[in-house]
């Protein structure tokens, strides 16, 4: 075996920018908790953007949205999940593999526990709406794997920032707007969502990080 440490998932040039990131993310889940806990109908911002609706798109495009949200169930994120940790383990990259478990378990972890925690509702006292998991855990995926490809090519500050963001904007809009278009949640309970996966994600992977190296070190 080699001697060479495998590359950190949290690449060093990245940390103190998506550390901002992070905290600001982290703002803004709270800020937006607060303001709409409790509450079971759409705020002003929601129906500024749609209006609050039980099911707002049509065929083709519900089609579209009913797949991306199939991704976001069980079934779906399980077959995400395992092709992923399958690809990082054929490259060898074993520490890359935790760092997906932990970071799509801790996004989805943290967004379900907000959801009992805040009680926002929609369709019904049950529904429990912010934040929105799905959005959550495509936004994590998108960001673990934006991670996984500024480490293994050796990216820049600004490449790597910018891939970084436009990879969890473009997965938390798509997953967003399917669960909205589909009467799964409120257009704030997307924005939650998305901010909670770039809120949990920089810390998992710096911790990731430090259990792997500390444990590199125990065994030398």
């Amino acid at each position: 075996m080699s001697g060479r440490s495998a590359p950190a998932v949290l690449p060093p040039s990245l940390r103190p920018r998506l550390v901002l990131i992070a905290a600001l993310a982290a703002l803004i889940v709270v800020a937006l908790g607060v303001l709409y806990a409790g509450h079971g109908r759409p705020g002003t911002v929601d129906r500024w953007i749609i209006p609050p609706t039980a099911d707002s798109v049509r065929p083709p495009w519900r089609r579209v949205a009913l797949a991306m949200d199939f991704l976001g169930e069980p079934a779906g994120a399980t077959m995400l999940v395992g092709a992923i940790m399958t690809g990082c383990l054929l490259l060898r990259r074993p520490r890359a593999a935790a760092f997906v478990v932990a970071g799509l378990g801790v996004a989805v972890g943290t967004a379900t526990l907000l959801k009992s925690l805040v009680g926002r509702t929609i369709h019904g006292d049950g529904n429990l709406s912010y934040p929105s998991g799905h959005t959550a855990f495509a936004t994590a995926l998108a960001l673990v794997m934006a991670l996984f490809v500024t480490g293994r090519f050796g990216l820049g500050r600004t490449a790597g920032t910018l891939l970084v963001l436009a990879a969890a904007l473009v997965a938390g809009a798509a997953m967003g707007w399917a669960e909205v278009a589909l009467g799964a949640h409120y257009p704030t309970d997307a924005l939650g969502g998305w901010c909670t996966a770039l809120a949990v994600i920089p810390p998992t992977a710096w911790l990731v990080d430090r259990m792997v190296d500390a444990g590199r070190r125990e065994h030398r």
